[in-house]
């Protein structure tokens, strides 16, 4: 299988290109730091092809289009990269970048696959998003709303693939806290390590689910968050 995953230099990404090699995929991988990108190249020469570019800048769909070309097709790609911070007074680059990342270069190389797996005929897509898609988040509060476009739209694309009779998947993962520099604060709870998160999101790739939440006990706290009142959902977020 040829896979791409967009945001593959550390964490869960690094975690799950690894997985894929192991079971003898060919797996394009992207991020913004060629040093880490290549250290997988040096231990995996034969079955990763690196890719270094940032997805808040331009030429998204033309990156991809060249690693496609260079894998020699593409049954699945992973949306991985992601970006957020907090943002207590609203920090105009904080919202930007968590912006630019979560959504605008989403939407760009996710349509891009969309458009590729549907010529195609078939396909796999797969969007990490988060448990915080689901409510809105004082906190930081650009990386809880464009997670949330994440989930919504890869819904949206599961119901057009349907409309257009092909074989073509949408799974949008949800994690809880990850043992990554993107979980941050003091009241964490439940944190997985990258491995254990990847191996759970292989899997439910492997299932074509359509949403499923990392680790799993998350999916409780994301059925209280979806019923809890905002009178007191607002003392939380």
């Amino acid at each position: 299988m040829k896979i791409i995953i967009v945001g593959a230099t550390s964490g869960i990404g690094k975690e799950m290109a690894m997985l894929y090699v192991e079971k003898n995929n060919i797996v394009g991988i992207t991020g913004r730091r060629i040093e880490l990108l290549n250290e997988l190249k040096l231990q995996y020469p034969k079955q990763v092809i690196p890719s270094c570019f940032d997805v808040t800048e331009n030429d998204n769909q033309k990156n991809i289009q060249q690693l496609v070309n260079e894998l020699g097709g593409l049954d699945l790609l992973i949306y991985n990269s992601g970006y957020g911070d907090t943002s207590l007074d609203l920090n105009p680059e904080i919202e930007k970048t968590t912006t630019l990342t979560n959504v605008n270069g989403f939407v760009e190389i996710v349509g891009y696959a969309f458009n590729f797996f549907v010529q195609q005929g078939y396909g796999q897509i797969a969007v990490t998003s988060s448990v915080a898609a689901l409510r809105g988040n004082s906190w930081a509060p650009a990386y809880s709303a464009s997670k949330s476009f994440m989930s919504v739209y890869a819904e949206g694309l599961n119901i057009k693939a349907r409309k257009l009779k092909k074989n073509i998947v949408v799974t949008d993962i949800r994690p809880g806290f990850i043992d990554t520099k993107l979980a941050k604060g003091n009241s964490r709870f439940w944190v997985a390590r990258p491995l254990k998160a990847a191996k759970q999101i292989v899997k439910a790739i492997e299932k074509r689910k359509r949403v499923v939440y990392i680790t799993r006990r998350w999916w409780l706290v994301a059925q209280l968050m979806k019923v809890l009142p905002f009178w007191l959902y607002r003392r939380l977020g």
